[in-house]
């Protein structure tokens, strides 16, 4: 199995050793982060990096802040841009900053030919609405998916759908209603490691290893075994990433 979005410089250790993954993409919130992503990459086989700003480390960006995203992304284990968006819901960044971000970043994925990973909280209309003036032709990942009212724009546009460990709780219903409707080709699994750990270990901190609860219950959702969720899963990732 593959964990296709955690944060590993978040994790208690590395996150990469004893995991028993193939392939780990990690991501880099802001220049910081990416610079450990990217060292991260470098220092593990299996491990991939995203690099971009998250909206909410998006404060004050102006546009040479893109810079630093851009020769992140030239790096050859850079395998795409993110995570950005819009996250209003608890509002650690003006929307106007995080918007600017958000525009910059996708236009970064357009001239790299890299897939863009979105984070959407308490936005989704202008998240999508976004999405909708400046991302077409470009590949979309709708990290730690939960817009669930809008899943048939996802499946209409072909944004991949990335589900984590919250779609493993007894409540969320809706959600692994999502989990089992969206089509084979845009589906993918994650951690979003340290956070959202799935039920079976559930109040503990977060690891990419704990993908294969999150892999068990969306199979169990798309009535397929876990080996055949298995192979999707990472034949999409690799198409995506291109890993």
């Amino acid at each position: 199995m593959i964990d296709t979005h955690c944060h590993l410089d978040m994790c208690d250790d590395d996150g990469a050793d004893g995991h028993g993954l193939t392939r780990i993409a990690t991501v880099g919130i802001d220049d910081a982060a990416v610079k450990a992503a990217l060292e991260l990459a470098d220092a593990h086989d299996e491990v991939f990096a995203i690099v971009g700003r998250h909206p909410n480390s998006s404060t004050g960006f102006e546009p040479a802040d893109i810079e630093p995203i851009r020769r992140a992304a030239a790096h050859p284990k850079a395998v795409a841009i993110g995570e950005t968006g819009l996250d209003y819901y608890r509002d650690y960044a003006p929307h106007d900053d995080q918007r600017r971000a958000f525009e910059a970043q996708i236009a970064v994925a357009r001239e790299l030919g890299k897939p863009l990973v979105i984070h959407t909280r308490a936005a989704e209309d202008d998240t999508f609405a976004v999405l909708a003036d400046r991302a077409e032709g470009v590949t979309v990942v709708m990290h730690c998916f939960s817009a669930v009212e809008r899943l048939d724009d996802c499946v209409e546009r072909g944004y991949m759908c990335s589900f984590a460990g919250n779609v493993t709780y007894p409540k969320a219903t809706d959600l692994q209603e999502a989990a089992a409707r969206v089509p084979d080709e845009l589906l993918l699994v994650e951690t979003d490691s340290p956070f959202l750990s799935p039920q079976p270990v559930r109040g503990k901190p977060n690891v990419p290893a704990n993908v294969v609860h999150t892999a068990r219950r969306v199979a169990e959702l798309r009535n397929v075994s876990y080996e055949d969720l298995e192979q999707l899963v990472e034949r999409n990732a690799a198409r995506i990433f291109g890993w």
